[in-house]
């Protein structure tokens, strides 16, 4: 009987606050691997996420979540937050990667550099993108595409508002809608920036609307394990850019 826990084990730095990140990951965690989380803070869950806060949460000091979530010896970490490296720009996600797997030996992934992994993975230049953030996050989330040769030609902001709890209360329906006001003739790909957004679940229908593929950060960044690991496909798991598996 083959062992099911044999694999590398994956270990993910999760905002405190984060309710959908853990299930997205446990769906479409690879054959034979176990994925493990450590929470971490350095924001307000009163406050409206602004660019001030996840800049903040992206600064703050992670070593005791770092050091806890290293006790599992996982190959590879995931930083589970896509705008807290995204308000610093490309160097501090590609710098904050590299401190990572400093402190823990392991190989070290960050859901906006996986975000660019992905959509480079589907030779997409030109995005339609969507997020619950504020507007200022995404003009930054904008501007960290633009740096990696990635432009985005529409864009649709949620409209309102969302608090930490907020963001991951909107429904699959919601982001269903919120992808398709990102659509543009011209766009090769959309794009959903957000783990604690409930874009996973909503994949497969944007992808069966608009006919074209579709990447969120969640997805990103499992897809950037399996393809770093050389780990199998999830037989569960769907969309395009899981096809390049």
């Amino acid at each position: 009987m083959n062992d099911a826990r044999s694999g590398p084990k994956i270990g993910v730095l999760v905002p405190f606050t984060n309710c959908n990140l853990e299930p997205d990951m446990m769906a479409m965690c690879p054959p034979g691997c176990t994925v493990h989380f450590a929470r971490m803070g350095g924001y307000d869950v009163d406050e409206i996420p602004g660019s001030d806060q996840m800049a903040g949460l992206g600064a703050s000091d992670i070593s005791e979540s770092l050091r806890l979530l290293s006790g599992v010896r996982p190959a590879v970490i995931l930083y589970g937050c896509t705008s807290a490296t995204l308000t610093h720009g490309t160097g501090f996600d590609i710098e904050l990667a590299a401190r990572i797997k400093a402190g823990s030996g392991a190989l070290s992934l960050t859901a906006a550099g996986s975000l660019v992994e992905g959509i480079k993975a589907l030779g997409a230049t030109r995005v339609g993108f969507a997020s619950p953030y504020l507007g200022e996050i995404n003009d930054q989330a904008v501007q960290f595409l633009s740096d990696s040769d990635i432009s985005v030609i529409r864009r649709a902001d949620i409209g309102r508002a969302l608090g930490n709890y907020g963001q991951g209360e909107l429904t699959p329906d919601e982001v269903f809608d919120l992808a398709c006001q990102a659509d543009h003739p011209d766009a090769e790909a959309i794009v959903l920036s957000c783990t604690d957004m409930r874009s996973v679940e909503a994949i497969q229908r944007i992808e069966d609307r608009l006919g074209k593929p579709v990447v969120t950060s969640n997805q990103a960044m499992v897809f950037a394990v399996m393809r770093a690991l050389g780990l199998p496909r999830h037989p569960g798991v769907t969309g395009a850019l899981f096809d390049l598996l």
